[in-house]
C-alpha cells in the first residue's frame, strides 16, 4: 500500500513515532510520503526520509502559514528540496475555511511556490478548502497542471473532479470516504482509474472503524477497502491500482 499524504511530524506522534512507522511497514504499507507544512516540518520530514527507506517527503509552506512566506522562505525551501527523496512541492494552495492567513498572503505564497515547483521541475500537492474557484483559476493561469500533481483530501463535486482530471491531475481520497453520506463516495466512480490515489492525512481524518482516534498510515487499509466496495473491485486490485498511480504521480520507480 502507498499512503500518499501523512503528517508523521505532528506532535501527536511524539510518544511513539518510531513504533507507529515500524508497525506500518510490517502491515504492508510499502511507501509513505510525509508532507511539508512549514520550514520546521520540512526539515523533520527530510530526517524521516534519511532514517527510513520507505518514507519520502514534500517541501512547502501550507496556506495556513502563508503570512510568514517571503523571499528568504522560498530560498530555504529550495535548499531543502535538494534532498534526493523530496518528491513534490506541497502542500500548497488556498484555505478559505480557516483563514489563518489573509487571502492576499495565501495567493502570493501559492504563486511563489508554483514558481519554485517549475524551477525544480517537481509535481505539486494541492490543499484546497472552500476555495476551489480561486485555486483553479491560479492553476490555469500559471499552467501549474503541466507539472502534474495531486488534489489531496478531495472534497469537491463531480464537476470539479472532472476539471481536475481533464488536466491530468490525480485525486486523493482519505478517511472521509468511509463516513456515512460522504460526497466522496459519489465522486469516486467518476474519476478515471489511473488518477485515483489513497491517503490517510494522519493524524487527521481517521477512517471508520477508528474514527475519533489518532489516524496512522496503516489505516489506509480501511480507505482501500471502502474504495474497493464503491468501485466493485477487490481490495488487492485497488491496492495495486493506487500504488501504481502513486508511483506515477510522484515520479518514483517501483
Amino acid at each position: 500500500m502507498f499512503d500518499t499524504h501523512t503528517h508523521l511530524d505532528d506532535r501527536k506522534f511524539d510518544p511513539d513515532r518510531e513504533q507507529v512507522i515500524q508497525h506500518c511497514l510490517q502491515n504492508e504499507v510499502e511507501y509513505i510520503v510525509n508532507i511539508g507544512t512549514d520550514l520546521k516540518s520540512c526539515q523533520f520530514s527530510i530526517e524521516l526520509t534519511q532514517k527510513h527507506p520507505q518514507i519520502y517527503c514534500t517541501i512547502a509552506v501550507h496556506p495556513h502559514n502563508s503570512k510568514h512566506v517571503n523571499q528568504q522562505t522560498i530560498a530555504e525551501l529550495e535548499k531543502l528540496a535538494q534532498n534526493k527523496k523530496t518528491v513534490a512541492i506541497g502542500e500548497i494552495g488556498l484555505d478559505y475555511y480557516r483563514m489563518f492567513s489573509p487571502k492576499e498572503d495565501q495567493i502570493r505564497a501559492f504563486k511563489a511556490q508554483i514558481e519554485l515547483a517549475f524551477k525544480l521541475n517537481l509535481p505539486i500537492v494541492y490543499h484546497v478548502r472552500e476555495a476551489f474557484d480561486d485555486t483553479w483559476k491560479i492553476i490555469l493561469e500559471t499552467k501549474a497542471y503541466q507539472l502534474g500533481g495531486i488534489m489531496h483530501s478531495f472534497s469537491g463535486t463531480i464537476e470539479q473532479a472532472k476539471k481536475v482530471t481533464d488536466m491530468g491531475l490525480h485525486i486523493s481520497f482519505n478517511g472521509s470516504l468511509t463516513y456515512k453520506n460522504s460526497l466522496a463516495q459519489k465522486v469516486l466512480p467518476s474519476v478515471p482509474e489511473d488518477l485515483i490515489l489513497v491517503e490517510t492525512d494522519c493524524p487527521y481524518l481517521t477512517p471508520e472503524p477508528h474514527r475519533g482516534k489518532r489516524n496512522q498510515p496503516d489505516y489506509v487499509r480501511h480507505v482501500i477497502n471502502k474504495m474497493a466496495e464503491t468501485l466493485q473491485k477487490s481490495s488487492p486490485e485497488v491496492e495495486q491500482l493506487t500504488t501504481r498511480n502513486a508511483l506515477q504521480a510522484y515520479r518514483l520507480k517501483d
